[in-house]
């Protein structure tokens, strides 16, 4: 949505073709009993370019509000505010952590032996940088959690950027501080948010993009991608719309935000054995989000709940209303359970009452019981939420990269397109780098977009 905002206001006429029919992807809103939420907790960060920050206050106004952050993570049996802040983690962690991260601190002084489980992986990348105690109490559970991997299993790439406090040191400025990395003190501890949920933004860019001269097709599944050459130059034919009755679109760029190593599928003539065997290997981490829709006002003082040990299911708990705080509905709200799955696992396939029931034993063993009445339960599925690092997964990325970076006319971007952790605001980074490599002729400068990917590779997933 970004780069077609950024391409019709440059004078050229993109074509933006969406699966779904709605707009947004994973980042998009629905309406549950009268209250917009969003696919999972979603915020846009203070971070944010200065120049994209100032496009969508042009496009949303007073709706794109400035909020306090307040979230608190279950540690141990204890509940500890997110993000941290110094007197309240010491009065309010475990001591048995507190002894454990102090021990640990001081056994960086001193000339002891070093033990360091795993080579080149998540486990020993952060057991260096932060200490046995935060790993096992925290950042390794969380993990087993998310991606369903053991923490030696998972590159250490992953933990380079998902985790932004990745040393002893780091996380001990952040926390003295209270201020996130790369974010400035005049937003410390707060977020921006559209008024009517997450994907009110996504909505405003489509109704920006129509109004620039873009075109947005919904509903309409890709089939098939041949990049080529003609008499003319460079052109991309894309079979689109539904088996049965496809249609053909001719471009002289295909802009791609498909998952990675499934877009190599799509390309005929298909790729070599070898690059398909790799796609095989770039997966993705699947989630299930259940909706819990209860009789009251609200259920908490709370914007997210972290759980990053088990029992608990489910990783996050999100209450959409704490997140704009609107005054209506005064009589129900929402909270959406987070469980990271794999496709062939029973969350996925567990129909929507068990996985209600599931999610309410969670909030009950994580003592947060239901006591109003359960008004409804809705479940959404996404396939593709997080992508999995295992050990030696560059190899396979960079093999699949490198085959689709030399199709003519093809550019693979966003989240899934490169098989990135990233946030909202990197993602409209990529976009409005992409658009800066269009020539006003029309071509593409790929030495400068390689540069631009090489910046993309450095970012770092912010909580």
């Amino acid at each position: 949505m970004g780069a077609a905002l950024g391409l019709a206001r440059r004078g050229f006429a993109p074509v933006l073709v969406e699966r779904e029919t709605r707009v947004g992807g994973n980042a998009g809103s629905s309406d549950l009993h009268g209250i917009p939420v969003d696919l999972g907790s979603h915020r846009l960060h203070p971070s944010t370019d200065p120049e994209i920050l100032s496009t969508l206050r042009d496009l949303l106004g007073d709706d794109l509000l400035q909020r306090p952050r307040h979230g608190r993570i279950l540690l141990s049996g204890r509940w500890i505010r997110f993000p941290l802040r110094p007197l309240d983690l010491a009065s309010s962690a475990p001591p048995r952590f507190l002894a454990g991260v102090a021990w640990d601190l001081m056994r960086r002084l001193l000339p002891l032996p070093k033990r360091c489980p795993g080579l080149k992986s998540f486990a020993s990348l952060l057991w260096r940088g932060l200490g046995p105690t935060i790993c096992r109490e925290f950042y390794f559970p969380y993990a087993r959690k998310i991606w369903g991997l053991e923490s030696e299993e998972i590159s250490a790439v992953q933990a380079a950027r998902r985790v932004s406090a990745g040393s002893m040191e780091r996380m001990l400025r952040r926390v003295l501080s209270g201020t996130p990395p790369r974010s400035g003190r005049r937003h410390r501890n707060t977020f921006f948010y559209p008024r009517q949920g997450f994907g009110q933004l996504a909505d405003a860019l489509w109704r920006a993009s129509v109004a620039a001269g873009a075109e947005i097709v919904l509903g309409t599944p890709v089939q098939a991608i041949q990049p080529g050459f003609s008499k003319s130059g460079i052109e991309v034919e894309v079979e689109v719309g539904e088996a049965e009755e496809p249609r053909t679109l001719s471009c002289d760029h295909l802009w791609s935000t498909l998952p990675l190593g499934e877009m190599v599928g799509f390309v005929d003539p298909p790729p070599p054995a070898e690059v398909l065997a790799s796609a095989g290997n770039l997966q993705q981490r699947a989630i299930v989000l259940v909706y819990l829709v209860l009789e009251q006002g609200r259920f908490s003082e709370f914007d997210a709940h972290y759980f990053p040990n088990p029992p608990v299911p489910f990783t996050r708990l999100s209450e959409p209303k704490n997140y704009s705080d609107p005054e209506e509905p005064r009589d129900r709200t929402v909270l959406c359970a987070e469980i990271p799955c794999s496709t062939s696992d029973f969350i996925w396939t567990s129909d929507d009452e068990v996985l209600g029931s599931l999610v309410l034993e969670g909030l009950r063993v994580a003592g947060l019981p239901v006591r109003a009445r359960l008004l409804d339960v809705a479940v959404r599925r996404l396939r593709s939420a997080y992508p999995i690092y295992r050990v030696g997964f560059e190899a396979h990325f960079h093999r699949v990269a490198s085959w689709v970076s030399h199709l003519p006319g093809l550019v693979s971007f966003g989240r899934l397109g490169l098989f990135a952790h990233d946030n909202t605001h990197h993602a409209l980074l990529m976009a409005e780098a992409a658009v800066r490599c269009m020539e006003d002729d029309g071509r593409f400068d790929e030495t400068r977009w390689e540069v631009y990917r090489a910046g993309f590779s450095t970012h770092v997933v912010e909580d």
